[in-house]
This record gives C-alpha cells, structure tokens and sequence, in this order.
C-alpha cells in the first residue's frame, strides 16, 4: 500500500491567513523602560509652566500635587516616538488629607490625553529620560 501525504484545504488556507497575519504586522522593537520621566506642570494662577524630572518610584510635589511615576517607556530611535508612562497623583486638600486624583497612563505624544487638569495645576508627561541633572535618590 502506498502512502499519500494529503493535506487539506483547510490547512492550506489556515497556513496562508497565519502567513498573511504574519507579514501583515511589522516586527516591533523592544520598549525601553526608563528610570526617569520628565513632566511639566503649569500654575495657572501665575501662569509659570515648570519642567521637572521624577525617578520611577519616587514622589515630587509640583504645588498642592504629588506626582509619582511607576514606569516610564520609550520606543528605540529606529521606531516612531511612543513615550508613555505609568503615573500615580495626589492632592493635598487644604485640610492635609492626601486625596488620589489620578491613576493611569500618560502619552508624551498626545498631551491632551489623560493629563492632570487640576483647578489651579497641569501636569503632563513630556518625555522619559535615561538620566536626568537631578540627583538620584540614595538607595539603601
């Protein structure tokens, strides 16, 4: 008896669409995670815009608001700019209670898009840096 290799139509078309997907997406480079953001923020009562650089973890009060970034990442300089940045802030109320006003993610790119539009202060990721003129923190 003689064996035949028999492969379906099915099979062929579920290889071709995989191939198709496949070629379909472009190879995307890694993310690079960095240890520093840099924001900036505007008083608009005085109109004074501030940029001001926050290591991932740590916790800057621009005002009445504590900015605390968790994670920074940018796309490698072979790719389109995508900075984004996962960011924690608080309001000091003026009783001195800590009150969480925001939780997510900022987009260097699209400023508009989930940054912090307080009464009187803006913030807004401007970038994620490798290092930064501020010291960084001490580790213990």
């Amino acid at each position: 008896m003689r064996e035949s290799t028999h492969i379906s139509r099915n099979a062929i078309w579920a290889a071709a669409a995989a191939m198709a997907v496949f070629l379909t997406f472009p190879a995307q480079a890694e993310r690079i995670t960095n240890p520093v953001a840099e924001f900036s923020g505007i008083d608009k009562i005085t109109g004074r815009i501030t940029n001001f650089d926050v290591y991932m973890d740590e916790t800057v009060q621009f005002g009445a608001l504590q900015v605390t970034p968790r994670v920074c990442y940018s796309s490698p300089e072979t790719e389109e700019p995508k900075t984004d940045a996962f960011v924690e802030v608080n309001e000091i109320t003026l009783d001195r209670q800590i009150r969480r006003i925001f939780t997510g993610w900022m987009f260097a790119e699209s400023p508009g898009i989930n940054a912090i539009e307080h009464a009187v202060y803006d913030v807004w990721l401007k970038s994620c840096k490798q290092t930064s003129d501020v010291p960084a923190p001490a580790t213990n």
